[in-house]
This record gives structure tokens, sequence and C-alpha cells, in this order.
């Protein structure tokens, strides 16, 4: 840039340097002008330092996971995600919901963050390591700086987690968990803006209730096959099964986890679960920020209306097939 912009400002008179000068800017680095501009930067941004590529570092160090890389794994490596629930705004501290998505069953887990900040990542992904019926085994994360931190990443791998994380800008990569993000937490949450701490303990209570509903009762397709025949891409699914389901399927399940999974799943009523999620989604409704969320209803997870018996519930239950994974 500065030997085409160099004999222009000297066209018109901006600029007048002498010879050894002009040879000098003209022979200058980029890296040598950040250093000789350090202290001007620093003074322009009102005297505050950058930790100049500090979390670039972190990020740099842990290893890319693409779509194509999971390669069947067993259960146990999940992609995490953060939806925020900011409104039609990003101003200020607002709640943020954690999504853990089990890779080879699709097991959700859904925990809500008072704000973004490492140590409640920490906390959220310790709470649920003891949801998941399973140990995790490791997880994908995507570029936020809320993950990609010396907090986050150490904690991970003092707990013998495997840490990834997806391309930048390329959400296809956490297609598992992206998916998640719209059927669970955004059909349950809406669109509006949520924050402080005691709208965060309703909405952990709501998750509470959600998650036996999403992982016992409803079933989603999962990718089998893709391939391309010239311009067309064909798809193929497994037929559409519940994360219970499949844990129940999958040889790498222990027998005592099944066991357990078996006993949990005779012990719910997914009509009082439902009729649970709409009271809780009642309680938040009254808890939306209205200059940010108006307009945003929250959607409970069946379409169906209020289900009065197990027959209007069955019924219903051909809108719960999911498009996804």
């Amino acid at each position: 840039m500065i030997p085409t912009l160099l004999p222009a400002l000297e066209q018109h008179g901006r600029l007048q340097l002498e010879q050894a000068d002009r040879d000098c800017v003209l022979a200058v680095s980029a890296a040598t002008i950040d250093r000789l501009l350090a202290d001007v930067k620093v003074a322009a941004s009102g005297g505050r330092r950058r930790r100049a590529g500090f979390y670039s570092a972190i990020r740099r160090e842990v290893p890319i996971r693409t779509f194509n890389d999971w390669n069947s794994p067993p259960p146990g490596f999940c992609e995490v995600d953060m939806v925020a629930h900011g409104g039609t705004s990003v101003a200020g501290s607002f709640i943020q919901t954690l999504t853990m998505v089990d890779v080879a069953t699709g097991w959700t887990e859904c925990l809500p963050l008072v704000t973004r900040e490492g140590s409640l990542v920490v906390e959220a992904i310790n709470r649920a390591q003891s949801l998941f019926p399973w140990l995790l085994r490791g997880v994908d994360f995507d570029n936020d700086s809320a993950f990609m931190n010396d907090v986050v990443v150490p904690w991970c791998r003092e707990q013998t987690l495997e840490v990834t994380r997806s391309r930048a800008y390329k959400k296809n990569d956490q297609a598992f968990v992206e998916q998640k993000n719209g059927a669970v937490v955004r059909r349950l949450m809406g669109y509006g803006r949520f924050d402080g701490v005691e709208t965060a303990r309703v909405m952990g209570r709501l998750y509470a209730v959600a998650r036996l509903y999403v992982n016992f009762f409803q079933p989603s397709f999962k990718l089998k096959e893709k391939r391309r025949e010239g311009a067309k891409v064909i798809k193929r699914y497994h037929p559409p099964s519940t994360p219970y389901e499949r844990a129940l399927a999958h040889p790498k399940v222990i027998a005592a986890v099944k066991k357990r999974l078996r006993d949990q799943y005779r012990s719910l009523d997914p009509v009082a679960l439902l009729a649970e999620i709409r009271a809780i989604q009642d309680e938040l409704g009254n808890r939306v920020d209205r200059r940010a969320g108006q307009g945003h209803s929250l959607q409970c997870v069946s379409t169906s209306s209020a289900p009065g018996t197990a027959a209007t519930f069955t019924l219903g239950m051909r809108t719960q097939l999911c498009r996804s994974e």
C-alpha cells in the first residue's frame, strides 16, 4: 500500500520527505510499523493494552474437527455450542444456553448461564457430566472466546476430555448441535431477551423437564449416508429414533447403563412432562424483556394443543419428528 500511496501524497503536497527518509518508508515492513506505532495505539485506545494474540494462540493449539471427521464415535463425544437470549440486542448482559449434544446418540443437555464466562462454562460442563448417562470423552467447540480461553481448554484437558474445534464460519462442522439449538432451545425459549439469576433458575427448571421429554420421547432422523450424483446430493437416513432408543441399541453402552435407562423410561409420563413444560413456559413468558423480545412468544416442543388425554398426545406425535443430524 505504501508504494502506491506515497507518490500520490507527494504529488498533492500532503507529504514531503528527504530522499533517505523516503527510502526507509518504502522499505519498512508491516511488523516494524506495528512495533513503532505500539505506544500510539495504546494512547488511542485510552491507555488499555491488549493481550495481543493470546486467545488466538490457544485457538491454534486446539485441533480442528469437521463434520466428516467423526467416523461413528462411541457415546461420550459431544458438540458444544452457546445460544444467546439477547432478543434484538446484544447490548449488556443476558442469559446464554450451553447446548451439548452426544454425536453417537443425539442425547441433548441444555444448561443456562447467567453470562458468558469461562468459569461458568466449566461449571456447566461439569454439571452436564452428571446428567449424561455415560462419561464424557470429548468436547467439540466452535471458535467462541467463551470456549477458546485459558480456563475452559486447560480444565477439559485436566478432565482427560479430548478437545477439538470447528472451522471458523463453517457451521456444518457442528451440524448436530446447531440442529438442536433450533429444534430444542429455540422452540422452548423463543427469541426474546432473558436476564437475571432468577430467570436463569426458571430456565434451569424448564431444561430439567424438557431433557426427559426430548431424550426419551422425541425421535429424530439421523443421517446414514450422503453421496453426490452429478449436481444432485442424495441423502439416506436411519429410521427415526429417540436418543434413548439409540443408546439401548449402541454396542458401546454398558448393560448397567441400559438397565438404568429402561427403569427411568418406565417411570416417565410424556403427557405429564408436556404439561409441566407448558406451565414453566407460561412462567418464563412473564419474564421476557418486552423491549427486546416483543412479538416472540415461547413455543412448546409439541405443536399440538394442550394434551388432555393420551389419545390426543399420540395424534400429535407425528409433529415431533425433526429432520436432523
